[in-house]
């Protein structure tokens, strides 16, 4: 297999806006700006997240989200809240629990950990 991912890109209303969000929540640094399109980078970081401006607004539930972990879930997902997400649901199965949130512009991704 040659593929490898490079890029997770976010649509959204406002790139510039969401990205204020992004690189506080992920440490991460605005590495190209296009007006329209936003590349986000880290030091280490394997990924680089994309925010995308399109002209229609969120029509439900995302197909596609991100998943995070964290030692403790609850510390992050208040400061993801200070920050300007949402919190929408928490979950647990036998051995992980996560807390679903949106960012400003309401695209879902959900902090989890596991518990014994």
């Amino acid at each position: 297999m040659n593929l490898t991912l490079g890029m997770v890109t976010l649509d959204c209303a406002d790139p510039r806006r969401l990205a204020g969000f992004w690189t506080k929540a992920l440490g991460l640094e605005i590495a190209e700006d296009y007006d329209e399109y936003i590349v986000l980078r880290g030091e280490g970081q394997p990924v680089a997240l994309g925010l995308q401006r399109v002209p229609e607004p969120k029509p439900g539930k995302n197909r596609v989200h991100l998943d995070f972990g964290t030692g403790d879930r609850a510390a992050e997902v208040a400061r993801l809240v200070a920050l300007g997400a949402r919190e929408l649901a928490d979950h647990e199965m036998p051995g992980l629990r996560w807390t679903v949130l949106a960012d400003p512009d309401g695209n879902e991704f959900c902090v989890g950990g596991y518990h014994s």
